[in-house]
């Protein structure tokens, strides 16, 4: 770098997010309590802690948020998600997992989530928070 360059760093969060899925087609979705997007339609998640992997983090904002127990080996990585412009809050990078569960799976919505839902694939709400539509389309897709 020469003494006319500049280096610019950029603060980035790191996230995990957990597409929820039923044998039957079901899909759960979180509301937000919070802003952004709050009261909109969300995939569980949230913030890598210290010390932690994404894999561990995913596992723990499901159950933190909804109630839902599955263990790091139930979780498949669906992919990374990382678009400048993803989340209004800033630069934020997720790696999204997909987890299926049975059909009968009890929900209880804490911690960032106002409610918890199934929602049927063929039914879901018209906008989903952030780009959770579009990771929620790949894990499907790549879903047996």
């Amino acid at each position: 770098m020469t003494e006319t360059e500049t280096e610019t760093f950029e603060t980035i969060r790191y996230t995990a997010d957990v597409v929820a899925l039923t044998p039957d087609r079901e899909v759960l979705l979180i509301q937000r309590g919070w802003p952004p997007h709050e009261g909109a339609w969300a995939l569980p998640g949230g913030h890598v802690d210290a010390g932690e992997t994404s894999l561990e983090a995913a596992a723990r904002e499901l159950e933190e948020e909804t109630g839902v127990t599955v263990t790091a080996d139930a979780l498949r990585q669906a992919g990374v998600w990382d678009a400048p412009d993803r989340d209004p809050r800033g630069r934020y990078i997720t790696v999204a997992y997909v987890a299926v569960v049975p059909a009968d799976t009890t929900i209880t919505a804490g911690d960032d989530a106002r409610t918890a839902r199934w929602w049927p694939l063929d039914a879901l709400p018209q906008h989903l928070a952030f780009d959770h539509a579009a990771i929620l389309n790949a894990a499907v897709t790549s879903t047996p």
